[in-house]
């Protein structure tokens, strides 16, 4: 149920910034879908370790497999379009100054980009596949980038909750 109170700075803080995150995740879901075959290539680079160092005790890890390496973009332009929906959602809510669920919402969406990009690129991408070693395919520096804003808007996010009272002695 929305409420009647003025909002704060941090709420409207919180909303700014999920609908900042909504835009850009809506955006790069949008790009992958219309352009499948640009970061189709960035994907299967990664997971087929051809730019790598190429060292043996590593590349037993390597997915040459393209239809594992398409399955695995499809899943992470799911994934994208998924989340970008629920921070779409989350920013409605906030909009509609009904806190607690904007908030809710904005929280898993930031949590599904979080995972994403840290997990995903930066766990997976970059140690398992070694994608730190590649100068053409690495994405390293864009998912650090999107990993820690998206962890600065969850803090704001969490920062714009009511405190409790502690009870009256």
């Amino acid at each position: 149920m929305a409420t009647s109170t003025p909002r704060g700075a941090l709420s409207l803080a919180a909303a700014l910034l999920t609908a900042t995150i909504a835009l850009y995740m809506a955006l790069v879901a949008f790009g992958n879908i219309t352009d499948f075959g640009t970061n189709q290539q960035f994907v299967r680079h990664v997971l087929a370790m051809d730019t790598t160092f190429k060292d043996e005790d590593l590349m037993w890890r390597a997915v040459t497999s393209r239809g594992l390496q398409d399955a695995a973009y499809v899943a992470i332009i799911v994934w994208e379009t998924v989340a970008a929906l629920v921070l779409i959602y989350g920013s409605w809510l906030w909009a509609r100054r009904d806190d607690p669920r904007a908030r809710r919402m904005s929280t898993y969406g930031l949590l599904m980009v979080m995972l994403l990009f840290g997990a995903g690129f930066i766990g997976i991408g970059g140690e398992w596949f070694s994608m730190w070693q590649s100068e053409d395919w690495n994405g390293l520096d864009a998912a650090t980038r999107i990993f820690l804003f998206s962890g600065v808007v969850l803090i704001v996010n969490q920062l714009s909750a009511p405190r409790a009272q502690p009870p009256a002695s």
